[in-house]
C-alpha cells in the first residue's frame, strides 16, 4: 500500500508540475528563432507578428536569426531547446519536404516538435531578369531547351521551397535550369536583379516591389490560383504545366514536450495577433495571405504535406545528399 501511495503521489506531481508551469507562463522573454537571415519571408512575417504577440503575452518576443543549411540549423536549435514555451521557431513547409530530400536530418519534424499554429501563406512567383527574352512560361521553357546549361536560377538555399519549386518546374517542363543556392533571400534576389542569374521562384513578399519597379519580370505564380496581389499574372498550371502546385506556408512550432496549455496559450495569442486589422493589412501589403490554423489543424496539415512531398519527390528521384 505504501508503494502504491508513493507511486500515486509521484503521478500527481508529474501532472501538477506542468500545470503550475503553464499557469505562470510567461515569466520571461520568449526567443523566436528565424532560421534564415533578415529579409526573407520567414523573417518578414516574424517581425510583423512578434511585437503584437508580445503585447498579448505580456513579455518581449525576441527575434533570433539563426541561418544556415537551408534553414535546418535554426530549426535544429529549436528542436533541442527546453520544452517550456520560451523557444519557438517559424518554419515554412520546407520542413515537410526535407525528410524526402535528405537521408539524414538532425531532427524529426513529426517527433521533435509541437505544432502551435499556421500563421500565413505566400505565393511564390516565377520571375526573370528583364534582359531574359521570355515574357511567359512557354517562352522561358523554349529558351531553356534552346540553350541547355546556360540559364541559372537563384534560391535562398538548397532544399528551400523556392529550390523545390524550380526543381519541380524543371522536371515538369523537361528542362535543366541550373540551381545557384545563396545564404538567404536577400543575396539571392540581389544577384537576380544584378543579372548574375537569370530566374528564380521568389516569395511575393520578397519580389513584389522589384516587379512593380521593373527590376524583375513576373511570368507566373506557383499556386493553383492566381494571387489577388498580382491578378494579371497567370499560374504555372494554366501556363502549360497542368497540375503544377508548389504552395508555401509558414508555421510556428515549439519543441516536443512543451505543455499543451502553453502551446494553446501561444497559439491563441497568435490568433489574436493575426486578427488585428493593422497586422493583416501589413501582411497583405507584403504579399502574405493570413491563414491561421490551431495546433490540431496544423498537425494534420504537416502530416498531409509530409506524405505528399515524400511521394512527389521520390517519384522525381530528387535527393540532396
Amino acid at each position: 500500500m505504501k508503494r502504491l501511495a508513493v507511486l500515486a503521489l509521484a503521478a500527481l506531481c508529474a501532472i501538477a508540475a506542468p500545470l503550475a508551469q503553464a499557469q505562470k507562463f510567461p515569466e520571461r522573454p520568449i526567443r523566436f528563432i528565424v532560421p534564415f537571415p533578415p529579409g526573407g519571408g520567414n523573417d518578414i512575417l516574424a517581425r510583423v507578428i512578434a511585437p503584437k504577440m508580445a503585447e498579448f503575452l505580456g513579455q518581449p518576443v525576441i527575434i533570433d536569426n539563426r541561418a544556415g543549411a537551408g534553414g535546418n540549423i535554426g530549426t535544429d536549435i529549436a528542436a533541442k531547446a527546453a520544452p517550456d514555451g520560451y523557444t519557438i521557431v517559424i518554419a515554412s513547409n520546407q520542413v515537410t519536404m526535407n525528410p524526402a530530400l535528405y537521408a539524414k536530418l538532425p531532427f524529426d519534424i513529426e517527433k521533435d516538435f509541437e505544432p502551435i499554429a499556421l500563421a500565413a501563406s505566400v505565393p511564390m512567383v516565377l520571375v526573370v531578369h528583364p534582359s531574359v527574352p521570355a515574357h511567359n512560361v512557354a517562352e522561358l521553357i523554349a529558351l531553356a531547351k534552346a540553350n541547355p546549361g546556360k540559364l541559372n536560377h537563384s534560391t535562398p538555399g538548397t532544399g528551400t521551397p523556392q529550390h523545390i519549386a524550380f526543381e519541380v518546374f524543371n522536371h515538369d517542363a523537361g528542362i535543366n535550369v541550373t540551381h545557384v543556392p545563396y545564404k538567404g533571400t536577400g543575396p539571392a534576389v540581389a544577384d537576380l536583379i544584378g543579372g548574375q542569374v537569370q530566374a528564380a521562384f521568389g516569395t511575393m513578399a520578397s519580389i513584389e516591389q522589384q516587379v512593380k519597379a521593373g527590376k524583375l519580370r513576373a511570368l507566373a505564380v506557383a499556386t493553383p490560383k492566381r494571387s489577388p496581389a498580382m491578378p494579371d499574372v497567370p499560374t504555372v498550371a494554366e501556363s502549360g504545366l497542368p497540375g503544377y502546385d508548389v504552395s508555401l506556408w509558414y508555421s510556428i512550432l515549439a519543441p516536443a514536450g512543451t505543455p499543451r496549455a502553453i502551446v494553446a496559450r501561444i497559439s491563441g495569442d497568435i490568433a489574436k495577433t493575426l486578427a488585428l486589422p493593422e497586422v493583416r493589412d501589413r501582411l497583405t501589403a507584403q504579399g502574405f495571405e493570413v491563414s491561421y490554423l490551431d495546433p490540431a489543424q496544423m498537425s494534420a496539415l504537416m502530416r498531409h504535406d509530409t506524405a505528399r512531398w515524400g511521394k512527389t519527390l521520390r517519384e522525381m528521384g530528387l535527393k540532396l545528399d
